[in-house]
């Protein structure tokens, strides 16, 4: 792979990791509500779970799944009823800090379900990474290099939206039970924008 198709792909990979999404709606709602350490938690879960969908992306099985309409609908109703189920969570709950804490394993989970659940995510991966690999023996290394870089941008990517939702809630001072619900509709967003979606 020459350097520029490779910067091409980083250029590309930036560009879509910065449209806002499930993960980042997640991502952004969790810092708004519980701030930056549980948001990068969130980063963490979502992060996790693109390893596996990577790697099914480069073995082919986003092919599979994208000439299998029921596991796509499956998939993406079960996003879209836990994503709900979160932002419910979030608007009923009590502000931050009359809350306990909610330990980091649960926060790293949840990004992870949220993550995993959005089967868009695999056919995208799927229809992405080949466009930057010529057909040959090579291949199949070329694509786990890729499938490489885009977890690490996207872990550089999601951090910001962290850090920078945090920053906003830190100047606005809204009461916690606003951030709450502030937080809630982001999930609630993504859980909709889920439920919109359309298979290919």
């Amino acid at each position: 792979m020459s350097p520029t198709l490779y910067a091409a792909f980083v250029a590309a990979s930036v560009g879509l990791l910065l449209l806002p999404g499930p993960n980042v709606a997640l991502i952004v709602g969790t810092s708004l509500t519980r701030g930056v350490r549980a948001g990068l938690a969130a980063v963490a879960g979502t992060t996790l779970a693109m390893i596996p969908q990577l790697a099914l992306a480069v073995l082919g099985a986003g092919v599979l799944l994208s000439a299998s309409a029921a596991w796509f609908e499956a998939l993406r109703w079960l996003g879209v009823a836990y994503l709900l189920w979160l932002a419910v969570a979030a608007w009923r709950a009590p502000a931050p800090e009359a809350s306990p804490p909610v330990p980091v394993r649960r926060i790293v989970l949840r990004g992870f379900l949220v993550s995993l659940t959005n089967p868009k995510t695999l056919l995208f991966y799927g229809a992405f990474l080949p466009q930057f690999v010529e057909p040959g023996p090579g291949a199949t290394g070329l694509l786990a290099l890729l499938a490489a870089t885009f977890v690490v941008l996207a872990l550089l990517v999601d951090s910001t939206w962290a850090v920078l939702a945090w920053r906003v809630r830190g100047l606005a001072a809204l009461p916690g039970r606003l951030r709450n619900r502030i937080g809630a509709a982001f999930v609630a967003g993504a859980g909709l924008g889920l439920a919109l979606t359309r298979g290919p």
